[in-house]
């Protein structure tokens, strides 16, 4: 750090981010990140202790496990990435952040503006090539606030502003520029290590808001919850299950990114929220971007709806007109506690309400009943996603396990019952998010055995020889399941639902979806090492899962499945 107490400001910038709380930062360097490096050797060799700087050789990966740590510590990371380019290579997983509700410091190099005559100017070619008027234009619209640092002494009050705006209900990504030219610039290294200066806000409901909301529930005839984003921390989540069988309250599970209620329990109605809209007079948004289909489910009559969530009506959305006659902006884990207590307060009649429990329990039994036979319905053709789905379920009974599925296994065909098993592609679209992200839940829980199930285009799309060798370089013992059906299996079931009798849905090749030939993945895999395996055949699909499950286990490595699949 030097004997006059000076640290440039590149040095400091890590010293911060460990006050911060910052545990990693994932980085893809460049030719801006001289000062950086340069204070990290320095930090090293003086035992400063510093969040471990991981070095990701693609940027997008880098995004993705910033969000799979955070979807499983709650803690939020820093990722660093070189200028322009860098930034527009990371600007998919802003987006996927973004629409997350993720928070993450991400910060990227400045160009150079000078040309000389100032420690830090252009040296390289590149210096000229890479400036933009208006670099922060890549991630703006994800980012909550962005700034580019003028001076060195910024640095500290900058990165806590950042730090309590992406922390801040509701949360998600910020961004902060950094010039070559001001991070080479000494400041003095007092204070660095200093508290945050500036607290997140954290959201908590109106209780008049909450009060309305309790009375509308306790007196509801057929309430329903549609859940998207879960049911916040780990007491929240056993508390929601207790408070549903409680009341008798329908949870839906309309694409659901997070899981808010296990699927095996009696007020889980699947993820169909049709038939239960039909009839219920008070239903409960709770943190769901898109609740339903406009044009195929409808509400009753006089139903009330009541939006709950950190942006209940996600106010960054340019359109979404869902009714929210009832509107709650809070962290879910305040918000929902404070309506389970609420509620205490109104009579419950018992009748009613095992009348109701029993017609749900019922109907969510029908339901699994009805999925588990689907799940095996062509398995003399050959293997489905639901089959995959079921087995992989059945594979991971007794393990604390998080699935990240991305266009992969589907919920309620795969049986998931505890707090943070199972995540879902953001609904941003953003595709190869799911192997970064399980790479980054398993370096926040080791002891987790983390699974991505992804299809053979969000495969390709996760630049998956950068996350191979991620893996390799960190022991990072992930399972990686592809779900192959050498295509675009998605694009063909939109065409399909718009066009029914169209002439895309007659053709014997679908234009614009066919991924063939495929290549052989288990050969990507193996390039890092990796345990891999092609399935093809049902019978062997549930002995593949469990070798592949103990490859993770016991011998700590990467272990990938590539399963030939049907078209859906």
């Amino acid at each position: 750090m030097g004997s006059d107490n000076k640290i440039t400001a590149g040095g400091a910038l890590f010293s911060r981010l460990k006050a911060l709380g910052v545990d990693y930062v994932f980085a893809n360097s460049g030719t801006d990140f001289p000062p950086i490096i340069e204070g990290l050797a320095e930090a090293d060799r003086l035992g400063i202790d510093l969040p471990e700087a991981l070095v990701i050789p693609h940027e997008h990966a880098a995004m993705g496990m910033a969000h799979g740590y955070y979807l499983i510590s709650g803690k939020a990371q820093a990722v660093m990435l070189h200028t322009n380019v860098g930034l527009s290579n990371g600007a998919t997983g802003a987006i996927n952040a973004a629409c997350e509700n993720i928070p993450m410091l991400l910060m990227s190099g400045r160009t150079p503006v000078t040309e000389q005559d100032r420690f830090g100017a252009r040296t390289v070619p590149i210096g000229w090539g890479q400036e933009m008027r208006d670099q922060t234009a890549l991630v703006r619209e994800s980012c909550k606030w962005d700034y580019e640092m003028k001076f060195p002494e910024q640095m500290a009050p900058l990165l806590d502003r950042a730090y309590a705006i992406s922390n801040s209900t509701p949360k998600g990504p910020v961004y902060l520029s950094l010039p070559r030219e001001t991070l080479c610039e000494s400041i003095s290294a007092d204070a660095l290590d200093a508290p945050l200066s500036m607290q997140p806000i954290v959201g908590a409901p109106n209780p008049n808001d909450i009060a309305t909301a309790a009375k509308w529930l306790a007196e509801a005839k057929a309430p329903l919850i549609i859940a998207q984003r879960g049911a916040g921390d780990q007491q929240t989540f056993d508390a929601f299950a207790n408070w549903a069988k409680r009341w008798g309250i329908a949870v839906c599970s309309w694409w659901a990114t997070h899981l808010a209620i296990s699927t095996e329990h009696p007020c889980h109605v699947g993820a169909n929220p049709g038939p239960w809209m039909a009839e219920a007079d008070v239903v409960v948004v709770l943190n769901s971007l898109a609740p339903w289909w406009p044009d195929m489910h409808k509400l009753a009559d006089g139903a009330k709806v009541i939006n709950i969530g950190p942006d209940p009506i996600f106010s960054r959305t340019p359109i979404r007109n869902f009714r929210s006659d009832l509107t709650i902006a809070g962290e879910t884990t305040l918000t929902m506690p404070a309506l389970f207590e609420a509620m205490e307060k109104h009579e419950r009649k018992e009748r009613k309400i095992r009348k109701r429990l029993k017609k749900l329990s019922q109907a969510s039994n029908e339901t699994r009943a009805a999925l588990r036979k689907q799940a095996l319905a062509k398995s003399g053709e050959g293997i489905t996603k639901a089959h995959v789905s079921q087995s992989l379920g059945k594979a991971l009974a007794g393990y604390k396990s998080s699935v990240f599925s991305e266009l992969g296994t589907q919920l309620g065909f795969i049986k998931r019952e505890e707090y943070q098993s199972w995540f879902q592609e953001p609904h941003s679209g953003g595709l190869g998010w799911s192997f970064p992200a399980v790479l980054g839940a398993q370096l926040a829980d080791p002891d987790r055995l983390c699974v991505a199930t992804l299809g053979d285009g969000s495969y390709m799309f996760a630049n998956p020889t950068v996350c191979h060798q991620i893996a390799e370089a960190l022991e990072l013992p992930v399972l990686i399941i592809i779900l192959n059906n050498e295509e675009w299996g998605a694009v063909r079931a939109s065409v399909a639902g718009m066009y029914p009798e169209g002439h895309a849905s007659g053709a014997k090749q679908m234009p614009l979806t066919s991924l063939k030939p495929s290549p052989d993945f288990t050969q990507t895999a193996a390039a890092s090492r990796a345990w891999a395996r092609n399935v093809s055949d049902p019978a062997k699909l549930r002995e593949a899962l469990d070798e592949a499950i103990g490859v993770v286990r016991n011998e700590k490595r990467l272990a990938l499945l590539n399963i030939k699949i049907l078209p859906d």
